[in-house]
């Protein structure tokens, strides 16, 4: 029989436990387990707020702990710009603390919206949100949408309580972009890098020209499931600066007051046939038809821009435009991917958007649906080849690719059918086409395409 006081190797200094002296070390041990648990969890949601765990899914990194530098993978994103019109004045009116009080209050409405609709916020910027969204452009569209809804509601609580209302911008761009880590091995960040990214930031800073909340690019647009089921509206080609080509830009106006959006509806189809003459250097026809949009629809500030163009046009003869529609597109070895089947198919289509400038320049409509049968042997040729080599070669982006040529056919098919049609107006067709065809060159033919050859390239390499 042993004592319970018997010593613990015969040192005398050291008494045994009890089973209660044991039962009370292993309470604090699965206590000091379950702070230390609770702890780790509370760091890794903290983490959370700074690096989304969304983000992290995209690097495929289950935990923060795993991030390392350098981490990267590439994918195709809707990335949004968004800020606040005219926040310096309004913030030089406001002290250091109530600025981050205000700024705070604005974002907090803002984040659920962009969450709810599958965003990401890749960070803030001062009074600046950048977002990504993965899953297509349509959650960005709606989720812009629902953002300008939210700021309704702000600006409603804002005047209550006796604050001047706020406006903001939003622009969307669509593309491939790099997400990883930068920086060193004290200090490192996630960050989003490609030419979608500047393209979007530019097209944020263009709401302020058009006095219009939400502008989407040529990419976004075509990425959409469908897009009638949003109030869009092309507004312009605009050159970015750095940028070799210039992009299509369109309004989204869904967020426009009940009145004003019923009345641009009403007046679209000659606010658009009034922006294809503008380019076209028709300006008397471009006029007319402007007037008639700023009698019915006298806050439609778009249409006002372009009225006031006209009138600079006949005042002195400028003519505000990035210039395609008078001189066509220039070959450049930029455009050479390295593949010989897609070069000669990129010559082919950019000599028959140089045919089409000049006969729509010259007024001949008659003959410009020929490029209709053009586009559908190029289309059914080149994307056949496209097609088996992304499945030969795995290229990842296949089905993203795949959906720029089907949204590519289904657009200009549906221009030649309005075309045959003979009910819309030939001149404004033929400037739909012409828009169509620069956007795919620009878009597609010397991006998406160069992208692909890329990778064969590196694949065969490997």
């Amino acid at each position: 029989m042993v004592d319970e006081n018997t010593s613990i190797g015969g040192n005398p200094d050291q008494v045994a436990p009890t089973p209660e002296g044991l039962q009370e070390i292993l309470h604090k041990v699965i206590y000091a387990h379950q702070q230390a648990l609770t702890l780790l969890q509370q760091t890794e949601i903290a983490y959370g707020r700074l690096i989304p765990h969304q983000l992290l899914n995209l690097l495929d990194v289950k935990s923060i702990v795993d991030v390392k530098l350098g981490d990267q993978v590439e994918r195709k994103m809707t990335i949004l710009f968004s800020d606040i019109r005219d926040f310096t004045p309004l913030s030089e009116s406001m002290t250091p603390a109530e600025n981050f009080e205000f700024i705070n209050s604005y974002l907090s409405q803002m984040e659920p919206v962009i969450s709810k609709h599958r965003g990401i916020i890749d960070k803030y910027i001062g009074d600046a949100i950048m977002a990504l969204f993965a899953h297509g452009a349509d959650d960005a569209v709606t989720g812009a949408i629902a953002m300008l809804e939210r700021l309704n509601f702000y600006n409603a609580g804002r005047a209550r309580a006796g604050y001047i209302p706020i406006q903001i911008g939003i622009g969307l761009n669509t593309g491939r972009v790099m997400i990883g880590t930068v920086g060193g091995t004290n200090r490192m960040d996630s960050t989003v890098i490609g030419d979608a990214v500047n393209l979007t930031a530019r097209l944020e800073e263009a709401t302020k020209i058009y006095h219009s909340p939400l502008i989407i690019s040529q990419n976004t647009l075509y990425d959409l499931s469908n897009p009638t089921k949003y109030h869009i509206r092309f507004l312009d080609r605009i050159r970015v600066k750095g940028k070799l080509q210039p992009l299509s830009i369109y309004e989204v106006f869904d967020n426009d007051p009940a009145e004003l959006r019923s009345s641009k509806v009403a007046c679209q189809p000659l606010f658009d046939e009034a922006i294809a003459y503008y380019h076209l250097k028709e300006i008397p026809r471009a006029l007319e038809l402007l007037k008639k949009c700023v009698a019915i629809t006298p806050n439609d500030y778009p249409a006002q821009i372009y009225l006031e163009r006209c009138h600079a046009f006949q005042a002195n003869g400028l003519h505000i435009s990035t210039g395609e529609f008078e001189i066509g597109l220039t070959w450049k070895d930029e455009f050479l991917s390295g593949l010989e089947p897609l070069d000669n198919s990129h010559r082919k289509l950019l000599d028959h958007i140089n045919r089409l400038i000049t006969q729509i320049k010259q007024g001949d409509t008659t003959g410009f649906h020929d490029i209709f049968a053009f586009l559908k042997e190029h289309t059914e040729n080149i994307f056949k080849i496209e097609d088996e080599l992304m499945e030969q070669h795995q290229y990842p982006f296949t089905e993203n690719h795949q959906q720029e040529h089907k949204r590519f056919v289904e657009n200009f098919q549906e221009l030649e059918k309005k075309s045959l049609s003979g009910r819309e107006n030939s001149r404004y067709i033929s400037f739909r086409t012409e828009l169509l065809l620069l956007d795919w060159f620009s878009s597609h033919a010397t991006k998406s395409d160069r992208h692909l050859t890329r990778f064969l390239q590196n694949a065969k390499a490997v």
